[in-house]
């Protein structure tokens, strides 16, 4: 009997479960995961042959002391004045890291805006309207998936705004 691969068997990372639990289209894309790599993102898309600006970081950031999360493409920044605006904040910085991953559930580096153990508000960079699909972290470093931006930002009841740079 052949052994399934790791993506094709039931249960995966909270991200795929909630996806699969809604019923949304989905790829997952997995690599091999280089801890000296400088960036988690560039690494991504390098690692999967996709242009940088359909690959999105999942930032998460505290937006008058309220956690919030960026998805941005990995290409670029996030601009916190324009996140902070965007949910009628009006001051953002990047959260502590350990409160992300305590609060996300994920590990910085894996953080997926799918599947969250709490539910943060997210902020989805508008430049993802362009593409039929984007990768996100699928919660784990050298694991994506591909899907939609309108599902991603309908599962994460995510607004849509200008909030990269670059």
């Amino acid at each position: 009997m052949a052994k399934k691969s790791k993506k094709q068997q039931p249960g995966g990372t909270p991200a795929t479960v909630a996806l699969t639990a809604a019923g949304t289209a989905f790829t997952v894309h997995s690599y091999e995961h280089d801890p000296s790599h400088p960036s988690y993102g560039e690494e991504a898309a390098q690692a999967m042959g996709v242009s940088p600006e359909r690959v999105f970081k999942t930032l998460v950031a505290d937006v008058d002391g309220d956690l919030t999360v960026a998805v941005v493409p990995v290409a670029g920044t996030l601009d916190l004045k324009a996140l902070a605006a965007a949910v009628g904040g009006k001051r953002a910085a990047m959260a502590d890291p350990a409160a992300a991953e305590r609060t996300t559930g994920y590990v910085r580096g894996g953080i997926s805006p799918l599947g969250q153990r709490k539910k943060l508000r997210t902020v989805l960079d508008d430049s993802a309207s362009a593409h039929d699909t984007i990768c996100v972290s699928a919660g784990r470093r050298g694991l994506e998936v591909e899907l939609s931006p309108a599902d991603l930002a309908t599962l994460t009841d995510a607004v849509l705004a200008p909030i990269g740079r670059g």
